[in-house]
């Protein structure tokens, strides 16, 4: 793994900015990889080997997600909304799984490491570097309890909607009187009263024209 001073400044500069945050999800994410017995958690002979579970969309997220290269798209990266500072860190080849809490202590402490230091942000900053592991972080071991549904990898059921035709991935669906049910159609989602919308830009595309020959061209590549 590359040092903490050099994942802080990349992690900075992909998230737009330094600040408290990126700092505790730095040290948060080499812990947690750490304890699964990960030393290179974004090359490719590791990528695989486990999945990260965060549990707040701050800045902390961006920086866990930064260091151990794991992302939604590579379902590596589990969203659970629960508005807490931690992730859970699950090495799927051992089944280890640990979850690393920041301490609400170690915001208070920030006067403590760093007293020399002028500014609330500026601080913390100095202060969550100088903490070692222990102050900074509370870790539990845990279990979590996946499906074949959960982890990386190709679709592995895709049903169709009994009300609105649309096609639902992973086992996502709900069932209802023995048949499938996207949530929007339970009424189990995010929006509410959605309405189809059209526009003259829909007619937009970013190829005008291409020939096959240069098609096939691009998808070998």
């Amino acid at each position: 793994m590359k040092p903490f001073d050099v994942l802080l400044k990349e992690s900075a500069a992909a998230h737009g900015h330094l600040c408290a945050g990126q700092v505790v999800g730095v040290r948060m994410a080499m812990l947690g990889c750490r304890m699964i017995g990960l030393d290179d958690p974004s090359h490719r002979d590791q990528i695989k080997k486990f999945l990260v579970f965060v549990e707040m969309d701050r800045c902390t997220a961006d920086a866990v997600a930064h260091v151990t290269g794991v992302k939604l798209g590579r379902r590596s990266l589990k969203f659970m909304d629960y508005g807490i500072m931690a992730a859970t860190f699950k090495n799927l080849e051992t089944g280890k799984a640990f979850r690393v809490i920041s301490t609400e202590e170690s915001r208070d402490l920030a006067d403590v490491y760093a007293p020399e230091i002028e500014g609330k942000g500026a601080r913390q900053i100095a202060a969550y570097k100088r903490m070692p592991d222990s102050v900074l972080f509370r870790v539990q071991k845990v279990n979590v309890h996946l499906t074949e549904f959960d982890l990386p990898g190709p679709t592995r059921r895709k049903v169709t909607c009994c009300r609105c035709g649309q096609v639902v991935r992973d086992n996502r669906e709900v069932e209802i009187d023995g048949r499938p049910v996207c949530r929007p159609c339970t009424r189990q989602s995010y929006f509410s009263h959605g309405v189809e919308v059209s526009w003259p830009d829909m007619n937009w595309t970013p190829v005008s024209s291409v020939s096959s020959d240069r098609v096939k061209e691009d998808i070998t590549c």
